[in-house]
């Protein structure tokens, strides 16, 4: 007997690839239970399943830094006395990414690229663990949101959140829909997603300087990046990521705050126009901004 449970949740998460540097990314979740009917003719209870599932995925993956274990690029410290991890993600030519956090911000997949194949494998060693023994096979079906317009891959920090949006590096792909002057505008749809085709939006107020960071490749030449250090109630995070990666805002960057961002620099670049717009955070949520 099969047990399915589609769009079980979204997992909103960050990721480094080799190429494109580092990532945001909203994947929605389906999962497949094979197993023997219970005492209660029940494979599992669905409230159980999700529950229980949904727990498993925001613990292990959601609004975390996924880091691909066994790419050569990838190079990680641990330091169990203080519960922290340092990450130094050697990108050629001037683009690495550095990151010293407390270790419950990042995912460790063991892998070569972070991808919905080896992502699943991870989870589904995860959620195996804490599955009753009637419950003999796991399908995991990680998938993107379908969207026809523009949208683009951002990551940021909350460091004045209570939860986990607070991690320095966490993510979402993210719709963005532009109306100017009452006309919904596909060119400054495309525009932003060009402009924040995988980017870093940082707050100036993170900014530090290099005596207040400390990453294990500590002679790497960071004049050509931004580096970010600030305390929340998980801990002190730090990054160093490429400028030609960022984007520098100065408030915080909800999306609330981003929302407002586009607004005003809409109307920065037409002054005579009116613009509403709505930024999305991920999948089916977001906020929306005049100007």
């Amino acid at each position: 007997m099969q047990l399915f449970v589609n769009d079980l949740t979204v997992m909103d998460f960050s990721y480094l690839c080799p190429k494109r540097g580092m990532v945001g990314e909203s994947w929605i979740v389906d999962v497949v239970l094979d197993g023997d009917l219970n005492e209660e003719s029940m494979v599992l209870d669905f409230s159980k399943v999700k529950k229980q599932l949904k727990h498993l995925i925001d613990e292990y993956v959601d609004h975390k830094l996924l880091i691909p274990v066994e790419h050569e690029y990838s190079h990680i410290l641990r330091d169990e006395k203080n519960d922290r991890v340092s990450v130094d993600f050697m990108r050629p030519d001037g683009r690495s990414i550095h990151l010293n956090c407390p270790s419950e911000a990042y995912a460790f997949v063991y892998s070569k690229h972070v991808t919905m194949s080896s992502v699943s494998q991870y989870l589904k060693q995860v959620i195996a663990t804490h599955l009753p023994d009637n419950v003999a096979g796991l399908e995991l079906a990680l998938r993107a949101e379908v969207i026809t317009t523009p949208y683009y891959h951002y990551t940021h920090g909350l460091k004045k959140h209570d939860g986990n949006c607070q991690r320095i590096a966490h993510g979402h792909r993210s719709k963005i829909t532009i109306v100017e002057n009452q006309h919904e505008s596909q060119e400054w749809q495309q525009y932003w997603a060009e402009r924040w085709c995988d980017i870093y939006v940082g707050s100036n107020e993170d900014l530090v300087s290099a005596d207040k960071v400390n990453f294990v490749k500590s002679d790497t030449d960071f004049s050509e990046h931004f580096l970010f250090g600030y305390e929340s109630s998980q801990g002190w995070f730090e990054l160093a990521i490429p400028k030609a990666e960022t984007e520098m805002v100065d408030t915080d960057t909800t999306v609330e705050c981003l929302a407002q961002y586009i607004a005003d620099e809409q109307k920065r670049l037409v002054p005579d126009s009116e613009f509403k717009v709505f930024a999305f955070e991920g999948v089916g949520k977001g906020a929306i901004a005049y100007a």
